[in-house]
Parts: structure tokens; sequence; C-alpha cells
């Protein structure tokens, strides 16, 4: 078995929570808007106590939100700060795109091993991985350039909100034990394969991260690099079939199993699961076989792993559901009797019809003379019609005034009657970028109190955000059940040019669900302290997403910096 010290095991020690930036203020991760490499302050701590070295690591440059690097790479701001390197989010001013950006001092003691690794991932254009763009040693600094992927999500947030459908695990294992064997072969290991590594895009695919580097920059070592990997594969597997973490202690928002019962494979810790996927994740974990009962050969190397998937059954997708087509109804046009006279029954062919009555000499006589007292008897009786009609023309009037103001009431009534509050029973914060911003706070949106708020941080950019560093942020309500949804009012504490809020029909509570999978509801703009929406086609809908993607400036508070921010507070809906 591989050692301890620098398997995957050890490195399931790491919390995996939101990385240790470089101020205490909720403002410092404000602009954060991809997925970041950095880790955490326990993964720090436990990394440089396992280092074991004798020297303090130099202290990382004092750089700040503007600095250039190579009159290129503006920096813009800072999402990890450990260990003596940091890391940030930054911009490509030459490609105009967002990047990722390592530094640390070139006399650290990881510096040159970061440099090597770096320029050695470099060299792997395999898509599967986030590829390092640069890697530089120049004014006593060291900074590698890598990808910033501001649509992915991190595993970690995917299994926060349930395990993974067993079609979507199998593409999990395929995709990164065929991208972990390319980079075997190419003499690359990762060492620090965990839930935050692995990040799966807006399309279905998975991306990896950190390849080498991550490792290198904390000083993550192994004396069998493809078995360490491996072995973090089956973590990776058993974790997205189990909600679970497959070693006693907790890590990356996933609880341990239970203390002293050993490795249980994943079909008996949750029902359900798929047969090969549990034995794969065993054969992969296990180092000397999965069980004494399934007699499987142990999967060492991700190559190993690429070869079972392939043996095994191909997982296919759930079967889409189709609605029932609308029952069939026979009408006379679809029978063909379209413009047909009706059968008489037995066949018999009716006589023809009478000529027209009147059409004789003496009948024409007769149709004159009824005509002719027709129109006296009109003359004398329309003297009294109009008499009549004037007398009681005022008593008219006033009847149908009458009348319509009843009905007016009753409309008024009635349109009361059918305008109701909906119960929000439940919420959860909205991040599909993997960056939340104050997920503890949501039940104060709703709790019928005006004084409490959840808020978001503080943005350089605005009002509107800047897509490519953040798409919007907001809250996702659940209503108990399908409700029809006709308005909703939305409370503000930050007025200004301009609030923007968009609501959407959801299908679950998730955080992660893409936008595009769901349906627009309404949306409106606002200066003022409460957003009103008005839905002009009434929908159904569970769950609703609120979704803000413009806030107003406001200056310093006792809550956050100055900058673009917004708090919601007495979110309402009625039906």
């Amino acid at each position: 078995m591989a050692d301890r010290s620098t398997s995957a095991v050890d490195v399931a020690q790491d919390s995996g929570d939101a990385p240790l930036t470089a101020k205490a203020d909720d403002a410092t991760a404000d602009e954060e808007a991809g997925t970041p490499e950095g880790g955490t302050a326990h993964e720090g701590a436990q990394d440089s106590e396992a280092d074991g070295e004798a020297t303090r690591p130099a202290a990382p440059p004092e750089l700040h939100s503007g600095h250039k690097l190579a009159k290129r790479y503006r920096l813009e701001e800072c999402v990890t700060r450990l260990d003596g390197f940091s890391s940030w989010r930054a911009v490509d001013e030459k490609l105009r795109r967002a990047v990722g950006v390592h530094l640390l001092p070139a006399k650290h003691p990881r510096a040159s091993a970061v440099l090597a690794a770096a320029r050695s991932t470099a060299l792997l254009t395999d898509p599967r991985f986030v590829q390092v763009l640069d890697a530089v040693e120049e004014n006593n600094l060291v900074y590698v350039v890598h990808e910033w992927l501001p649509d992915a999500t991190e595993l970690t947030t995917v299994l926060a909100s349930g395990p993974l459908e067993a079609h979507e695990a199998y593409e999990l294992v395929c995709q990164v034990s065929e991208a972990m064997a390319a980079a075997h072969r190419a003499d690359l290991a990762h060492l620090r394969l965990n839930p935050g590594a692995v990040l799966r895009t807006s399309t279905g695919q998975y991306r990896v991260r950190g390849l080498a580097v991550n490792a290198a920059l904390r000083g993550v070592t192994s004396d069998d690099p493809e078995r360490t990997d491996t072995e973090a594969i089956g973590a990776l597997l058993y974790a997205s079939l189990t909600q679970r973490w497959p070693y006693e202690e907790d890590a990356y928002g996933l609880s341990g199993l239970p203390k002293g019962v050993g490795l249980i494979p994943p079909d008996q810790v949750r029902a359900g699961v798929h047969r090969g996927l549990s034995e794969l994740a065993m054969r992969a974990l296990v180092n000397k076989g999965a069980t004494a009962s399934r007699q499987e050969q142990p999967c060492t190397t991700a190559a190993d792993l690429v070869k079972a998937v392939a043996e095994m059954p191909r997982v296919r997708p759930p079967e889409p559901t189709y609605a029932a087509p609308p029952e069939y109804q026979n009408t006379t046009y679809q029978q063909g009797s379209y413009g047909r006279p009706s059968a008489v029954p037995g066949g018999i062919t009716p006589p023809p019809a009478p000529p027209a009555p009147l059409q004789s000499r003496t009948g024409r006589a007769l149709k004159w003379g009824v005509s002719a007292l027709l129109i006296v008897a009109l003359g004398l009786g329309s003297w009294q019609l109009a008499d009549a009609l004037m007398e009681n023309d005022h008593g008219k009037q006033t009847h149908a005034r009458s009348e319509n103001q009843t009905t007016t009431e009753d409309t008024g009534k009635k349109a009361a009657a059918a305008v109701h509050p909906l119960k929000i029973v439940g919420a959860a914060e909205y991040y599909p970028d993997n960056r939340p911003q104050h997920p503890g706070d949501v039940g104060l949106t709703y709790d019928g109190k005006s004084d409490t708020y959840w808020r978001t941080k503080s943005f350089n950019d605005g009002p509107d955000m800047n897509p490519a560093f953040k798409q919007g942020l907001g809250i996702v309500y659940d209503l108990g059940s399908e409700k029809e949804i006709s308005t909703a009012s939305i409370g503000l504490r930050y007025q200004g040019d301009h609030t923007t809020i968009t609501l959407y029909a959801a299908d679950s509570l998730s955080s992660s669900a893409p936008l595009s999978s769901m349906d627009k509801i309404a949306s409106t703009t606002t200066q003022g302290d409460t957003a009103s929406i008005k839905v002009k086609k009434p929908m159904k809908s569970r769950y609703v997403v609120m979704w803000i993607t413009a806030m107003p400036r406001s200056g310093l508070d006792e809550y956050s910096k100055p900058g673009y921010k917004q708090a919601i507070t007495d979110v309402k809906f009625t039906g």
C-alpha cells in the first residue's frame, strides 16, 4: 500500500472549505469569480507540518489589485494566501480573458519545483485538464498562469446537493481516469486529486485542475504517485455514489464512514447504487483486492481503471419522459362526412319538397293585403311605443347604473379573493459558479422582520455585473408545493442606480442548477428600496430563483467596504 503520509487518504484530511483570503473582511473575496485552485487554511497548516522544513518560507511580495505582471496580467483579487504563496484572479489584458495566477517569491524553497511542474504540465495539452498558460520567473517572482473557468462547478459543490446519478458517476470515472492515465504516460502525477480539484462544466464535462502544480506548491510527494492518484479516483467515485467520504474522517463537506467498521462497499452504504460502479470503486480503493467475496483484481493504476471501465457494460443516461398525447376525439369532419346530408335509415329516398306556398294569383293578392294591414298597425303602434319608451327610459337608466355598481363591487371582491400570499417553507443560496455570498443568512429574507437581511459582498464593477467574472447571484425559494405565482415583492437595503432582479421557475432547491434549465417568470429594474415584480402570464412552480444581475453602489458600512452591493429582506410571493 502507498505511503499514507502522501496518499489520497492523508490528503483527504483537508477541509475543502472556502479558501483563506488576504483579509478577514467579507470583501476579501468580493470579486472572486471563477474556480480558483487555492487551498484552505487547514490545508496549509497540515501541509506545512508534513513538510518538516527547518526554515520558514519567504513571505510573499506585497502585491495589490491592479498590479500587472509582464505588462499583461492585471491582478484583480487575492483568493488564497498561505504557506508563503498566493493565488489571484486576474485578467489577461492582451487576450481579454480571465485567468488564474499563482505567485511566490523566487527565493521560496518550493519555487524551482513549482516552476518545473508548471512547465512540464504546460506541455500536456489534454483538454480534460485546466491548462497552464504561462510559467515565468522575473523580478524576484515566480508566477504560474492558468485557465479560469467561470462556468464550472467544483465536485464539492455538486455533491453538497446529493450523490450523482449512475450515468453521471460513470462519466466522472471515465473522464478522470482517462485524463490521469494520459498524465501518467507523460510522467506527471497530481497527488492532490480531491473533490475540490475536479470541475464539472455547464456542458457536463469534467476537468481536472492543479496537475503537479498544486502538489509542488504544498510540497506533497509520494513513493508511488500512480497508486496515490488511482486511490484518489476511487475515493471520488465512492463519494459520488454515496455522498460519503470513504475514510473515517469528514472531509470536503462529506461525512466519513462510521469508526471501526472499515471500508464497506458503496452499495451497502446507500440503497440503489449501481453494482458495477460500486465494485469499481472498491477495486481502486483497496490495495489487495476488493472484498473477500468478490475476488476482483485491484486497479493500482489509472490505466487499470480505464480498462476496467471499458470492460463493464456502459451505463446509459435515464430515458427521457414524454407527456401523454391528448385523447383522440372522433368528429364529423374526421369521419369524412363533413357537409353531407344525413342518410335515412332503410335506404328510402325522401320525396321531393312541396312547392313554396302563396305562388298562385289568389295567394299573391292575399299577401299584398296582409302587408298593407301590417303597415297600418305599425304606424298606430309606433306612437304608443315611443311614449312608453320615453316614460321608462329614466327608470331603466337608474336600474342600469345600480346593476353596474353591483357588478364592479363583485368583480373587485373576486379579484381580491383570487390573490393570496404564498408561504415560503425553505430557501438556499443560489451560486452556480461555486462562489457563495452568505448561505447561512437566506432565512433572514422571509422571517417577517424588516431589519434582518441576506447580504451580497461588495463588488468593484457595476451596476451591471461583469459576466466575465460573475454572472449574478441570488436565492432559490421553496413554496412547499407547486403554486401559481402572480406577483413578488422584495425589500432592498441599498437604493440607487440600479437593481435588476429576475425570477425563474426551477426544478429543485439546488444551488448549482444552470439557469438554462429554468423558465423565466418575470424581471424588474428599480432604483428604490423595493422591487415589485408582476407576472404577465401566471406560472406554476414549487421552486423560485431570485437572480440579481445589477446592484447600486453604496459606501462603507458596518457590513462591507464601499462598492456595488445589495441586501435582501421581506421577500413575499402571491398567487
